[in-house]
């Protein structure tokens, strides 16, 4: 287990509370530490020249400005295992039919930078390794974070076994808006209610027509009333309503699904780091309702 971070740092410290209010809720949980992702499988999905800059921990200023934080080299050993995570939480999935990266998530990263607090894109390297490697043909993205996955919609964009789906505060970062497979923006506010009858009116419709076999979540918690960097309005119960509909409109049609941490920002990390637990625990909940087999 890695030594609880400073406070003070960029969420970092999240993922630590995370884990804590996993470990604390008496709920059956098995954790499992991915090896770092290979060099070449982020060189698939981003520049060479920027995957160096990051492995040496020599990323230029301008880059680290729009990432929001100095790549250092603990910074570099972190994110790589962060998207190992990922495409473990999908390999775990294929298997048990739900698990989840307890951190990345890391939707704004480009081809040649990283942007808004996001290194490496894992959704995109996890996805194009996944198919290079034959484990899925066609895979979904769904992405419902407060803010558009505009890195995941530009690495993937023209390919036609990737589609990428986010709904999101319209008025909220990034101010240029990628182009997803679709995209659904919301105005400023929304409750409960508008969001899933957005959801419900959408979500079901991807799945049958582009008829993926495997699915990524971005499961940010930022879409909460309360969180620092949201425009949205939704409540603890809108969002455990939202991931317990994404589970069963996926693992219905017999499909494994893994979800990545995303966002969630607050002056109080810890009411933060709970949040995404729950999250998670309402997942696997929703999980347990399908047979593995339908996996």
């Amino acid at each position: 287990m890695a030594p609880r971070p400073a406070r003070g740092t960029f969420k970092f410290d999240k993922y630590y509370l995370v884990m804590e209010a996993l470990r604390a809720s008496g709920e059956p949980i098995t954790e499992h530490a991915p090896e770092p992702c290979p060099r070449e499988w982020l060189e698939a999905v981003h520049c060479p020249t920027y995957v160096d800059e990051v492995f040496r921990a020599q990323v230029p200023r301008e880059k680290e400005r729009r990432i929001g934080f100095p790549v250092t080299p603990a910074i570099a050993s972190r994110v790589r295992h962060t998207n190992g995570g990922t495409w473990l939480a999908a390999k775990l999935a294929m298997v048990h039919g739900y698990a989840a990266n307890s951190a990345a998530g890391s939707h704004h990263a480009l081809h040649d930078t990283g942007a808004g607090y996001c290194v490496f894109n894992d959704l995109a390297v996890a996805s194009n390794r996944l198919i290079a490697e034959g484990d899925a043909r066609r895979i979904l993205i769904v992405d419902l974070d407060v803010h558009q996955g505009d890195g995941t919609a530009s690495l993937m964009a023209g390919r036609e076994d990737v589609f990428t789906f986010s709904i999101h505060a319209e008025r909220n970062f990034p101010v240029r808006k990628a182009r997803s497979s679709l995209d659904i923006g919301l105005p400023d506010g929304i409750d409960d209610d508008g969001f899933m009858e957005r959801l419900d009116h959408s979500l079901p419709q991807v799945l049958d027509s582009f008829d993926p076999d495997f699915v990524f979540y971005q499961a940010g918690v930022d879409p909460h009333a309360e969180d620092k960097l949201g425009r949205l309005s939704l409540s603890d119960a809108g969002l455990a309503a939202r991931d317990s509909f994404v589970i069963d409109q996926v693992r219905s049609r017999g499909l494994p699904i893994a979800s990545a941490l995303g966002g969630g920002y607050g002056e109080d990390q810890r009411t933060v780091g709970l949040r995404h637990a729950r999250s998670m625990l309402t997942m696997a909940e929703a999980n347990r309702r399908w047979p593995v087999s339908a996996a």
